[in-house]
């Protein structure tokens, strides 16, 4: 996970950027405001009843394997003088993903942000304004490096693709073809960088979103783009050695797997 500060009156408050580019904001940290028992903080809020009908309702907005049966149990005990709650049972109760917990005296743990920013509306509103803040400059830099990013592997697959085009023009074009067949070319060698990444041909992209403007490529990942930079390149060389279209396909598609694989995400379908 991706690790940002949030800082709000003083305090330093960590943000957790997940797999699927969800933040989970630290409880702990939060509760340290009101308290330097942050544990006891929680559990307390967590006692509450209009608390657990709302974890429970994010729960079953959120997570398919939420169990509806102990969180029923739940919120019928909670108010009660004897009822107790903490993000561990929650968890291990419920099968609850909008929290996570670490070991550690001090790491009660981390939620969602929707449900972080209820928790600090319990703890103080003006103190969750403050974090409120701070967490969208967080999320508005993140997002100038996204973009910074994008353009910039757009740009070296631009580059790229002159490489490409190039190696297909002095190795795969032949004088006697006409433009609509030299165009055709061009075509089927992009589509077959396109099925290798994509597991799709422009057209069958453009089939199945009609309602989309640009091609394929607009729509690809920071991710993916550095993928097909790199296999343009690839592509080019094994042109130049004058490998056929369909063992390219197969040795484009293995290092596609090989090129997303290695920085541990995947986009092929």
């Amino acid at each position: 996970m991706q690790l940002d500060i949030i800082q709000a009156q003083g305090f330093e408050i960590r943000t957790y950027v997940g797999s699927v580019n969800e933040s989970y904001i630290s409880l702990t940290d939060i509760a340290k405001y009101r308290s330097e028992e942050p544990n006891d903080v929680i559990r307390n809020w967590m006692r509450n009843g209009d608390v657990i009908e709302f974890l429970g309702l994010w729960e079953k907005l959120n997570n398919p394997n939420f169990n509806p049966v102990e969180f029923d149990g739940f919120r019928k005990a909670s108010g009660r003088n004897s009822f107790t709650m903490s993000p561990q049972k929650w968890i291990r109760k419920t099968n609850a993903i909008g929290m996570t917990t670490k070991a550690g005296r001090y790491n009660s743990g981390t939620a969602h942000s929707d449900i972080a920013f209820e928790f600090a509306s319990w703890i103080s509103p003006e103190f969750k304004l403050y974090i409120i803040k701070d967490y969208q400059r967080l999320k508005i830099e993140e997002q100038k490096k996204i973009s910074l990013s994008w353009n910039l592997q757009r740009e070296i697959s631009k580059i790229n693709y002159r490489i490409h085009t190039d190696a297909i023009k002095a190795n795969i074009i032949v004088p006697d073809l006409t433009p609509e067949q030299i165009s055709w070319v061009y075509a089927s060698e992009a589509d077959l960088l396109n099925v290798a990444l994509f597991g799709k041909t422009a057209r069958e992209w453009k089939q199945a979103n009609p309602d989309k403007e640009g091609n394929i490529r607009n729509y690809a990942t920071i991710e993916q783009l550095l993928a097909l930079s790199n296999m343009e390149s690839y592509n080019a060389i094994m042109i130049e050695r004058g490998l056929p279209q369909a063992d390219r396909l197969l040795e484009l598609r293995r290092f596609a797997i090989q090129q997303l694989g290695s920085i541990k995400l995947k986009h092929l379908p």
